[in-house]
């Protein structure tokens, strides 16, 4: 079983690979809503706290690594915020 589950953390974990390397390469994650990255963010810890109960140390770990993509993303969407020339009716040409 434990094969089992670090073949699902990995494919779980490393699907989150080609989203942040767009992200990075475009600066943009306006797609992404806060409400999802909070839910998402909120479950992972859940899972790693899950895990530590458990002693399952694959949940632990694939899910760390999940949190630790959700963190990059997180700072990248604030950052990438912060740094967008702000555009729309009222602002300047």
């Amino acid at each position: 079983m434990s094969v089992l589950g670090v073949l699902a953390g990995i494919l779980t974990t490393g699907c989150w690979l080609p989203q942040l390397a767009r992200s990075w390469r475009t600066r943009s994650v306006g797609d992404i809503s806060w409400v999802y990255l909070l839910a998402l963010a909120s479950g992972v810890a859940l899972w790693v706290v899950y895990g530590a109960t458990q002693g399952d140390l694959p949940i632990v770990l694939t899910n760390a690594a999940t949190g630790a993509a959700l963190v990059t993303l997180t700072v990248m969407k604030a950052r990438y915020r912060l740094a967008a020339p702000v555009s729309g009716p009222g602002s300047p040409a």
